[in-house]
Parts: structure tokens; sequence; C-alpha cells
């Protein structure tokens, strides 16, 4: 873990969608799928918390977040201009647990909303690897999917859904997840961030076809570093018990998450 004043080198805006890169260099190096930073967006004591943001992306010394304006702390991070710098705290939690012997497996990677963050990282690593990631991104409408393109230059496949019917599956990225299982049974294990609500139909699936699973929980990080207790998820050990996702986490596997 690492505190830097990372520099803004770029920055992409997609109506209420933001892409930052970050110049942080031992950050990067350390960075792993499905950890995250927390982020200084004021330097005012308004608001006064970081912002926790998945890494999206690595490379050469960046990393970049995506994320989708929602409240204070993210309007003011989206009107940061490239060359500010950003004081983060990262890499922190514990990611996505990728095996070495990922060569010819087949994965689902499955993102609702904003929840497709940390998959494109996650993706990127499976293919190089030598797996077959398949990605299933899902949103209400065509808007709510800027990154297509950006998977498609990266030649991952990826599958959209969208509730209004404006571009790919017509429908709920839930309902997308049991057509593909159709056509392909031989998947090794699944990969999923997203709403909660969501995530947990996709455990029912995945539960009822025998599937392997890992979830990073969304949840209120208040430090980012298991001091404040602010993120606890109940989980399914030795016994039922309370840990905190951003120490722990945010990522745990299927078999032991208490919807």
């Amino acid at each position: 873990m690492f505190v830097d004043s990372a520099q803004i080198i770029g920055k992409k805006i997609w109506s209420d969608w933001v892409l930052l890169s970050l110049k942080t260099y031992k950050i990067a190096e350390q960075a792993r799928p499905g950890q995250f930073i927390m982020a200084k967006v004021n330097d005012s004591f308004h608001p006064l918390l970081r912002r926790p943001f998945s890494i999206h992306n690595v490379s050469s010394g960046e990393i970049e977040i995506f994320f989708q304006i929602v409240g204070i702390g993210t309007t003011i991070l989206s009107e940061k201009k490239v060359g500010e710098k950003l004081n983060i705290i990262g890499p922190l939690g514990k990611g996505f647990n990728i095996t070495s012997s990922v060569q010819n497996k087949e994965y689902y990677l499955i993102g609702g909303g904003r929840g497709i963050a940390p998959l494109f990282f996650l993706a990127k690593e499976i293919k190089k690897a030598g797996g077959k990631p398949y990605v299933l991104y899902g949103a209400k409408t065509e808007k709510d999917l800027p990154l297509l393109k950006k998977f498609w230059d990266e030649e991952i496949q990826v599958y959209p859904s969208t509730e209004d019917g404006t571009l790919g599956w017509h429908g709920l990225i839930t309902e997308l997840f049991e057509h593909k299982l159709k056509e392909r049974n031989k998947i090794e294990k699944i990969f999923v961030c997203g709403p909660h609500e969501m995530m947990k139909k996709i455990a029912l699936i995945a539960e009822k076809n025998k599937l392997d699973a890992e979830y990073s929980l969304e949840s209120i990080f208040g430090c980012g570093i298991g001091a404040c207790w602010g993120c606890v998820v109940k989980l399914r050990r030795e016994k039922e018990k309370w840990v905190k996702a951003c120490s722990e986490g945010p990522v745990f596997s299927g078999k032991e998450i208490i919807w």
C-alpha cells in the first residue's frame, strides 16, 4: 500500500461516466485485478472522507479509474483537469483469484453498470495468461455502455445488454447470463461486480449450475484500510461472521457470501 500524489494524465467523459488516467508508478506496479484505491477528491474537509474506486486498468506506471457521477464526491472528481494532482492510497484490498492454470479455459465476467469497472483489468490478465474471457456488460440504456469499444480494441469478446433494448440483449443482464449458459456450458468460473440484487440473482443461477464464482461486493468504504468497521459484510466460514469488505475483500467466493 502506498500514498501517492498521482498526476491526472488523461480524461474522458461520456454523459455522466468518467475515465481518468493517473500516473502512479508504485501503485501500478503492485496492483492486481479487483483491488481499489481511495482518493481524496478535495483539499478541503468537504467531503471529509476519501472515495473508493476500482482499479480499472494498469499500464506502464499508470492506472485508470472508471466511475459514474452520482454524488458530490464523484462530481468534484469529474471536474478535475489533466495536469492536476490527486492524493490516492493503494492498491488496497484482496482482488480476484486468478490461478496460473487458465490456459484455454473459459470465463464469464459479468458487470452491471459501474460494476464493469474492475472487469477490464481482469479480462486483460485472463487473456494474457491464455484464458478466454467473455464479458457480459449490462446497463439501463445504450448510453450507459461507454466502454464497449475499449473491450473490442483489446479483442475481448463482450456481450451487451440493455433494459430498454437500445443495444444488445433486451432485458436484464441476469437473463442474458442464463441465455449464454445454454450456449456455452464449459465455463471454468465466473467473476461478478454490480448492484447487490443483480449479484444475488447471478449467485442463484451460478449455484443452480454448479459454477465456481467470485463477487466483488459494493459497500460504503469509510477508510479503505480496515480501521473503521463501516463496510462489514456477513459471510459463512467456520461459522457465520461479519468481516470488513475493504480489507478482507472486496472480492469473496460465492461459497461464503450470505446474500
